[in-house]
């Protein structure tokens, strides 16, 4: 994929930094845009309040990023906003764990490497970055990086896979015991069907009375 690097200097970057506990008012994946580092974007300096920065896709972070809570808002709310790959030298597990499943891509590359970005990114803002999942290479500019992610990893990404698909994978097996378990255990409470509810209206995290709210970023 190519889209515009966006460096964000900053390392430890923790979970409830990426998005506030208190924006954890649903479990739907959608409507966290507005929440991402949140704390951060009342600073007019923050980088992502930079016209060139503002439709980043792929961010570009200090070591250790994700540590903290295990909330899976996080990745969430990276991807609602727009970013499909966070580069950085060290993730911490269960966040690397949960980009996976949510279609974002965590690739690790040495930190000097992760310094190179960061400085082609500020000297020229809005630079374009490409990144390959197959040849697992990043390029900006005439730099072209390796990167290192693992094998499993990839092939999710590459196929599109989340959880719900890979279990789909084997929906014959599972029917084959569901018919199996209410022949042989007919005692036993039987699995339902799935109630299919039309799609929710999506609703923005952050409270409409807010001072500096401006709507949804996708309405502006």
């Amino acid at each position: 994929m190519t889209g515009t690097g966006v460096p964000l200097r900053r390392s430890n970057v923790d979970t409830d930094q990426i998005i506030p506990a208190v924006f954890l008012k649903r479990v739907t994946r959608t409507g966290f845009d507005d929440a991402l580092f949140y704390a951060w974007r009342r600073d007019p300096n923050f980088v992502l309040n930079q016209p060139e920065y503002q439709n980043g896709k792929i961010l570009v972070a200090g070591p250790d990023f994700g540590i903290g809570s295990s909330r899976e808002h996080a990745v969430w709310a990276l991807h609602d906003y727009g970013f499909r790959v966070v580069i950085a030298s060290r993730f911490a597990d269960i966040f690397y764990g949960n980009t996976a499943k949510n279609g974002v891509l965590a690739a690790i590359m040495p930190q000097e490497s992760v310094e190179l970005l960061w400085k082609l990114l500020e000297e020229e803002p809005g630079t374009q970055m490409t990144v390959d999942l197959e040849s697992r290479t990043v390029t900006c500019g005439d730099v072209t990086l390796p990167f290192e992610v693992n094998d499993y990893v990839r092939w999710r990404l590459m196929n599109g896979y989340d959880d719900i698909d890979l279990t789909l994978q084997h929906e014959d097996d599972i029917a084959a015991y569901e018919r199996m378990r209410a022949e042989k255990f007919p005692f036993k409470p039987k699995t339902i069907p799935i109630i299919t509810e039309g799609e929710a209206v999506v609703e923005p995290a952050r409270e409409p009375q807010e001072s500096d709210w401006a709507g949804p970023i996708s309405d502006r």
